[in-house]
């Protein structure tokens, strides 16, 4: 990987590590192990922001996911976050999302939150990735809810890098800006009957219980999901930079699983999920699954 990408990502890491403090130039500079100035035109040139502007979206997005979960007076959300009075915060706040922080804190309405991507991660997307090794991989009945799904389609996309050249990755931000059944933002290969004519098989969005009452955004739309039974596979922890090879471990082991060993066939007439890829907890899919009558 290239010495600029990494130096860009220890300049990202250290603003996670110290988003509530003083961070200045200099501090990126020495991070990255480059001047002030070559760090400033590698973190503009790869992340498409200054990093002054990456931090204020970062540290506005944050502060609104303690507001969303009410957790937090306003005062505190700014103060903790590094802005240096309210004034500035609201105004900051109604500049980025379109709403005051307190009527945000009263109504959370959907928002789209920054997702402060890996610059590695967008260099790894262009490695060829060989067949993963065998790893061990955790496999689990579950049962979901009938519940709607608010989701945002793309036109051709079968899989996740297609679908953000598409709509772009600025839709997990507003998912991640919601209430989740799961607690998460879910993406999905859809079946064809819950496809429109001329949408992609792959989308995201978030769960909801049946009787959702909240605001559904502009351009997404509402499906329901009957009550199914799922295999989830899980694979092991893995390092964030790691994750295409994660991916890969898990869904050979999927592609190679027969469900009769266990009573089930699969259920291809419900979608196939997959989660975030976290390093900490292992690469998440889920499929669904009918128990075989005897």
């Amino acid at each position: 990987m290239k010495e600029q990408t990494l130096a860009v990502q220890r300049m990202q890491d250290y603003i996670e590590r110290n988003l509530a403090g003083d961070i200045n130039l200099s501090d990126l500079a020495q991070v990255s192990l480059f001047s002030p100035w070559y760090s400033y035109r590698l973190f503009r040139a790869y992340l498409d922001l200054t990093p002054t502007e990456y931090i204020r979206k970062l540290r506005l997005s944050r502060a609104a996911m303690r507001l969303r979960e009410g957790k937090s007076r306003v005062i505190d959300a700014a103060l903790d976050l590094g802005f240096s009075n309210v004034d500035t915060f609201t105004r900051a706040f109604f500049r980025e999302f379109g709403r005051n922080p307190g009527d945000y804190a009263k109504d959370p309405v959907p928002i789209p939150l920054f997702i402060p991507y890996g610059a590695k991660y967008r260099e790894l997307r262009k490695e060829r990735m060989d067949m993963p090794d065998l790893q061990t991989v955790f496999v689990q009945v579950i049962r979901k809810p009938e519940r709607l799904c608010i989701i945002k389609r793309a036109v051709h996309a079968e899989n996740y890098f297609p679908y953000c050249e598409e709509v772009s990755c600025d839709v997990w931000g507003i998912l991640m800006s919601m209430h989740s059944l799961c607690g998460e933002p879910v993406c999905m290969w859809l079946p064809q009957r819950y496809k429109k004519p001329g949408t992609s098989t792959y989308v995201q969005g978030v769960e909801v219980e049946t009787d959702y009452l909240g605001a559904v955004p502009e351009g997404f739309d509402v499906i329901r999901l009957p009550e199914a039974e799922y295999l989830m596979f899980q694979g092991q922890p893995f390092r964030e930079e790691d994750y295409c090879q994660a991916i890969q471990a898990v869904q050979h082991a999927m592609d190679g699983y027969d469900p009769t060993v266990i009573g089930y066939r699969w259920d291809d007439g419900n979608p196939r999920i997959q989660l975030e890829p976290r390093g900490q907890r292992g690469y998440i899919e889920l499929r669904a699954v009918r128990r075989i009558e005897k």
